[in-house]
Parts: structure tokens; sequence; C-alpha cells
């Protein structure tokens, strides 16, 4: 399996197919893998598709934290570097949609355009129920990693006929080392992106789940707004893991958008 080092730090990530390249950041708590089997099988027909575990995650290293979305970024830019890529297109999930944000402002000339999915510039709750949600999931994760990822497994894929993706959310979360979780959880707590959305000038999609309930659609809507040129899209009948739960729908988006840009 690679790895690659970035100033001191040791990432893992996988690679596949040829062409342009385009990086896959992974949301909190998941790893490259996830991206293995329904985005890079579809991508990697046009383009090289790089996936790197970011920092606490996967395979890659686990140092003690804080971290910070900045600081994961510019991991993923030494990461391109590392490589000899000079740019690559950049699609991001959740917490991995942050790092991209703050990839392309921090190194504007390793972004060629920003895919952000189910993400944002600053995320806080709003009204008691997402107030009551929020504390529900901090209070799992205080209690035992455990049971955070049941809570978590259950609102990412909450339809009976989703039992399957539920069972492996869970592993997946649960395979996290604990104090990494809680510093990425953090990092993308703290994270407050929204003076820079007009400083970013890569051609950007904004892709929102309209059944997300871990990141409101506002906070989208927000990016869209913010971002010059942004273009924001709805996909029906999916939630936050908008890539697994509606892969044909998501790649399709994806590969339109890669081939203007």
């Amino acid at each position: 399996m690679p790895y690659i080092q970035v100033d001191g730090l040791r990432l893992h990530y996988l690679v596949q197919g040829f062409g342009p390249a385009v990086v896959l950041i992974h949301g909190l708590g998941s790893c490259a893998e996830d991206w293995s089997l329904l985005q890079a099988p579809a991508l990697s027909q046009r383009y090289r598709v790089l996936m790197p575990d970011l920092r606490g995650h996967g395979r890659s290293d686990k140092p003690p934290g804080p971290y910070t979305v900045p600081q994961m970024a510019d991991d993923i830019a030494g990461f391109l570097s590392a490589l000899g890529t000079d740019a690559a297109h950049i699609v991001g999930l959740s917490l991995g949609g942050a790092v991209a944000q703050a990839l392309a402002v921090r190194h504007p000339e390793r972004v060629r355009s920003l895919v952000l999915v189910n993400t944002f510039a600053y995320l806080r709750p709003k009204g008691w129920a997402e107030w009551r949600l929020t504390l529900a999931r901090w209070g799992a994760l205080l209690v035992s990693l455990a049971l955070h990822a049941r809570m978590e497994a259950e609102e990412l894929f909450p339809r009976p006929g989703q039992a399957g993706l539920r069972r492996v959310a869970y592993h997946r979360l649960c395979a996290n080392d604990p104090t990494a979780y809680r510093a990425a959880t953090m990092a993308a707590a703290r994270y407050d992106g929204r003076r820079d959305l007009g400083r970013i000038r890569a051609p950007t999609l904004v892709v929102a789940g309209l059944e997300d309930t871990v990141v409101p659609l506002r906070a989208k809507e927000e990016l869209a707004a913010g971002i010059p040129g942004a273009r924001l899209i709805t996909v029906p009948r999916s939630g936050h893991a908008t890539p697994t739960d509606q892969p044909v729908v998501f790649n399709r988006l994806v590969l339109e958008f890669l081939d203007t840009h």
C-alpha cells in the first residue's frame, strides 16, 4: 500500500487510473477505501484518482492533536507536491469539503476545480432540534466511540433498506483511533471559512443531499452564494453520504462537471 512523507507525516493513499489528477478527500471518520468501490472505478476511466487518508484517519499517521482544517489542507498540498502533481481537481465530502475549501484559499495553484459535497464553511446548530441532535452526538462521543458510531451510522443511513450500509458505516467509525477522531471532530467544529469564500477562484460545484441531517442545506447554500460563480445541485433521496447512497447520480454529476473544466 503506498505511503508518502509530507513534512514528517506519513500519509497513506490509494491511486487508480491515468490522466488529469482528481483528489477525493473523505469525511470525518472515513478513509480512502470508502471511495475505492463506488467512485474510483467510474472516475478512473478518464482520470488519475488519488485518495489520501487525512491525518488521524485510516492508515495515515495519527499525531497528537490539536488538528486544524488549514493544517489538513497543507497536508494535501504537500501530498500533491510530493507526488509531482502541480494541480488537481479536488472533491471533498463533509470535513473533506472544508479541507478542499482551505486548500483552494491557501494553495490556489494546486486546485483546478472544486466539488464540495455536503459540507460547510461554518457549522453551528440553529433551533432546539439541531442543538439537541448536536449535544446528543457529543455526549455519545464522550461516553464511547462505539455509541457515537452507532448514532452516526443510523443518521447516515436511516432507511430499513440501508441496513448493510449502516453496518459498514458503524464498523468504519469504530475502527478509528478515539483520540485522533476527537481531534478531527474538534477541527471541524472550530473551522470558520466564511470570510475566505470570496477568495476562491476555482470553478466550484456544490452538491447537497436533500435529506442530509448532519449538515443543513443552508450551509451549502451559503457556500454556493459565497464562492464566485459556484453552482449548487441538490440530490433527492440522499442524506449526508451522497457518494454512497446515490453513487450513480453522484458520479454522473462529478464527471459532467470535471469534463467541462
